[in-house]
């Protein structure tokens, strides 16, 4: 059996936290950038407390993964991004 991994420390929390931020700006869509923004912080702000090793790496490796979501979903919605600005931009 493979010994358990630390849980992340806390630069390593905040720097996912930066790259969620950085990858939320890629979002072409006012409306998806401000969603994903939205919702990035209220998921860290939700699993701020939390204080079992295992419960702070679980999340963690579920935040890499959604990164890596978000990555992608970023590119694909790149590739078809409306032509015209929100009204919210202008």
């Amino acid at each position: 059996m493979a010994p358990a991994l630390p849980p992340p420390g806390r630069s390593e929390v905040l720097s996912l936290l930066r790259s969620f931020l950085r990858t939320t700006r890629d979002f072409a869509d006012y409306n998806i950038r401000e969603y994903t923004k939205r919702r990035t912080i209220d998921a860290f702000r939700q699993n701020k407390d939390l204080s079992p090793p295992s419960a702070v790496s679980a999340a963690f490796s579920d935040g890499e993964s959604q990164l890596e979501v978000a990555r992608r979903q970023a590119t694909v919605y790149s590739l078809y991004a409306p032509k015209v600005k929100s009204i919210m931009e202008i």
